[in-house]
């Protein structure tokens, strides 16, 4: 961890938070501070910053008489989370329609197209692509929005959808499914193609498919004990 301060931090925060949600750390299981530092070869400064940070994204209770408590996701707390997540992602692209410079719409839209058409055989190659076009995408959105605010809080959360996204393709891989790579281009292509005609109202409906899509998929993506109860109900709201 050879890193400046913030760095450390936030690598701490994105391990502990892929660790939670593939559920190699349990519902109920207590993080102590001195073993997470050692564990990551830094000051407790830095750790505590870290619980400090996944508490506020729902991820641990922290209390001063029971220091971290990691909390058990739920189907249910996923479809709360995308809900969340499509109201500032709709509001974002409403924004930022007429905003972006629309060569870095067609570049972007150029990529995407890359990705649709590609023979089963190639796919598990493309996965990181994938993820890299998401997050582009995603970025380029909030930080033309116009809207300090809302583009601070959309950063705040990055981290937690990116787990949720990182874990799905992480059990979609393990499974040799690779479905998720073209329905997510046509997803992101609608968006980018209302965008570069300037349909404020078309980006924000394909916005909100695509985040009601994730749904299923991030559900998925959680520890069998974890989301078996909720997920036909979960899977019910995707359909809707």
């Amino acid at each position: 961890m050879k890193c400046d301060h913030g760095l450390r931090r936030q690598a701490i925060v994105e391990t502990l938070l892929g660790d939670v949600i593939r559920g190699r750390l349990a519902p109920g299981q207590h993080l102590v501070t001195q073993a997470l530092a050692d564990r990551f070869g830094v000051s407790h400064t830095p750790v505590r910053e870290a619980l400090i940070a996944l508490s506020g994204m729902g991820v641990l209770d922290v209390s001063p008489n029971r220091g971290a408590i990691v909390r058990r996701f739920t189907a249910a707390e996923v479809r709360e989370i995308c809900q969340v997540r499509r109201a500032l992602e709709c509001e974002a692209v409403r924004s930022a329609c007429g905003r972006i410079d629309p060569d870095r719409l067609a570049a972007l839209r150029d990529d995407l197209g890359a990705m649709v058409g590609v023979q089963s055989a190639d796919r598990p190659r493309f996965v990181a692509r994938a993820r890299d076009l998401d997050s582009r995408l995603h970025d380029l959105i909030a930080g033309s929005c116009g809207n300090a605010f809302l583009a601070e809080e959309l950063g705040r959360l990055t981290l937690l959808f990116r787990a949720f996204r990182d874990a799905g393709w992480a059990r979609d891989q393990s499974r040799n499914d690779y479905r998720r790579l073209e329905l997510e281009a046509h997803e992101h292509l609608a968006i980018v193609d209302a965008l570069l005609r300037g349909d404020r109202g078309g980006a924000v409906r394909a916005m909100s498919r695509h985040i009601r899509a994730g749904i299923t998929y991030w559900s998925r993506a959680l520890p069998q004990s974890s989301s078996s109860t909720n997920h036909q109900r979960s899977s019910r709201v995707a359909s809707d």
